[in-house]
C-alpha cells in the first residue's frame, strides 16, 4: 500500500468513525419509535455537535478536502486499476460530500436554529430524521469508498502473485531450453 491509499484509508476511517459515532442517535431516530425522548436525545446530541470548537468543525472539513485530494492523486497514473477502483471510490466520495453539504449542514442547521416563525418543531422532528438518513447513507457511501481500496489492494496482490508464477514457468522453460543445448 502507498503513502496515497493509506492517507485516503485514514481519511475515510475518520469520518466513517465520526458517523459511526452518530449512528448511535440516527439508529434510535430512523428505526425505534420516535418518542419525546429519542427526539430530545436527538436534539441535544446535535446542538452539541453543532457547537462545537470551530478548531474540531475545521479539523472536519479538511479530512474531507485531504479524502478527494487523495483519491484525485490516486487516480492520477490512470491504469486500469486506477480508473476502476480510484474512480468508483472518487465517485462514492464525491457524492458523500455532496450529500454532507446539500443535506447534513442545512439539516443540522434547522434541528439546531431553527428559523422563528418559519421551522416548527415538526419542522426540525422531520429535519432531524432527513439528517439521520442523510448520515447513514453516508456511512454506506464511505463503505463502499473502503471496500473499492480493499478490492484494489487485494487486486494488485493476487496480479503481482500470478505474475510471479508466469515469470517462474518462463524461467523454468528458459532452463528447460539451455539443458537441451
Amino acid at each position: 500500500m502507498g503513502f496515497r491509499q493509506g492517507v485516503l484509508l485514514a481519511t475515510t476511517c475518520f469520518l466513517f468513525g465520526v458517523l459511526l459515532a452518530c449512528f448511535a442517535i440516527d439508529y434510535r431516530v430512523l428505526f425505534e419509535p420516535l418518542t419525546d425522548e429519542v427526539v430530545q436525545d436527538g436534539f441535544q446530541y446535535y446542538r452539541t455537535f453543532y457547537n462545537a470548537p470551530l478548531g474540531i468543525k475545521a479539523l472536519l472539513h479538511g479530512l474531507i478536502a485531504v479524502g478527494v485530494i487523495a483519491i484525485i492523486t490516486k487516480i492520477h497514473r490512470w491504469d486500469e486499476s486506477a480508473v476502476f477502483f480510484d474512480g468508483g471510490s472518487l465517485a462514492a466520495f464525491v457524492f458523500a460530500t455532496a450529500m454532507y453539504i446539500t443535506v447534513t449542514i442545512p439539516a443540522i442547521r434547522t434541528v439546531v436554529t431553527p428559523v422563528e416563525g418559519v421551522d416548527t418543531r415538526e419542522d426540525q422532528i422531520e429535519a432531524l430524521r432527513v439528517l439521520s438518513a442523510g448520515n447513514t447513507l453516508i456511512i454506506v457511501l464511505l463503505g463502499g469508498v473502503l471496500a473499492l481500496q480493499g478490492g484494489q489492494e487485494w487486486a494488485r496482490r493476487l496480479e503481482t502473485r500470478e505474475l510471479a508464477k508466469i515469470a517462474a514457468e518462463e524461467a523454468k522453460k528458459i532452463e528447460g531450453v539451455k539443458k537441451d543445448q
